[in-house]
């Protein structure tokens, strides 16, 4: 069997960014999908330069625990992993639908499908309903509730901004939500004003980053008015301004990302029809209360 690597940015400032990842990883790797399941990261070890050393499989299915579309999956991953005669019009995605690029990787003569980010694949939209049904704890939640998707935001890469419309879009398509927006920490529509742009008195915010650290637990939490002092803590919910404030923290954090990555190997033709359905029984909301 083919094996799967995992590929994501990592952290020398904050050493649970990682957490994610392995735990992702971990839960792939006990479904039985591939014969080999590796971890690499940007800024820790393994490093994506020396990951495809470690793995023995001659295919190999590439997928990046990114968010967006942008300079470290259309650029930094496929240098550092050496593939050869990548282009990123072979993704031909206009910033939000990238799929998959069989490759060859140099020197170490394996074939690679290269697969698009998970922050831009249609489940993550799932995620992000699960998220809100985790955090309010009620696998039905929707109904009076508003849900506000969270992203950074920048100028520099403007398919940041489309990754987080995307999914807002589409969960404003399941008509689930009474409403639902697209905030940023950087740019306009901002996160600080959350409760501008919201009429109902219940609003979930989920951020869709990978994983917890300086800007979901600190700035975002201080930015809404959750707390002052992101050290003091905060409760689930928090009243500001006449809204209860669901805050969810890192979409990257719950369990149904590990769904994700399937999906985004199979896409890329992995036969992993069984394994995707261990996943989502193992990583499926409970009801309230059990």
């Amino acid at each position: 069997m083919p094996a799967l690597v995992i590929v994501a940015h990592g952290s020398h400032l904050n050493p649970g960014s990682h957490d994610p990842t392995f735990t992702h990883a971990d839960t792939v790797r006990a479904a039985g999908a591939f014969d080999e399941v590796r971890e690499a990261f940007w800024k820790e070890e393994p490093s994506f330069r020396e990951v495809l050393r470690t793995v023995e499989s001659e295919e190999v299915y590439v997928v990046p625990l990114f968010v967006s579309e942008g300079y470290f999956t259309e650029e930094v991953i496929p240098r550092e992993l050496r593939l050869e005669d990548w282009d990123v019009s072979l993704w031909n995605s206009d910033g939000t639908d990238a799929d998959t690029a069989t490759l060859t990787a140099a020197d170490v003569d394996k074939t690679i499908h290269y697969c698009g980010p998970v922050g831009t694949h249609p489940a993550m939209s799932d995620v992000i309903v699960q998220r809100a049904e985790s955090v309010t704890q009620n696998p039905d939640v929707g109904e009076g509730f508003g849900l506000a998707v969270v992203g950074h935001g920048t100028n520099r890469n403007e398919n940041s901004a489309k990754a987080i419309e995307y999914h807002a879009d589409r969960v404003r398509e399941m008509d689930r939500f009474d409403e639902v927006g697209a905030l940023f920490m950087d740019e306009e529509p901002e996160v600080d004003d959350v409760t501008d742009y919201f009429e109902s008195e219940d609003v979930v915010v989920v951020p869709l980053f990978v994983a917890d650290g300086y800007h979901t637990q600190e700035d975002i939490p201080e930015d809404m008015g959750l707390t002052d002092d992101y050290r003091e803590g905060y409760e689930t919910p928090t009243e500001v301004e006449g809204h209860r404030i669901w805050y969810a923290g890192a979409v990257g954090t719950e369990p149904l990302m590990a769904d994700v990555l399937l999906e985004r190997a199979a896409d890329a033709g992995a036969d992993v029809d069984e394994a995707l359905d261990i996943v989502r029984k193992r990583t499926a909301t409970p009801a309230a209360g059990d």
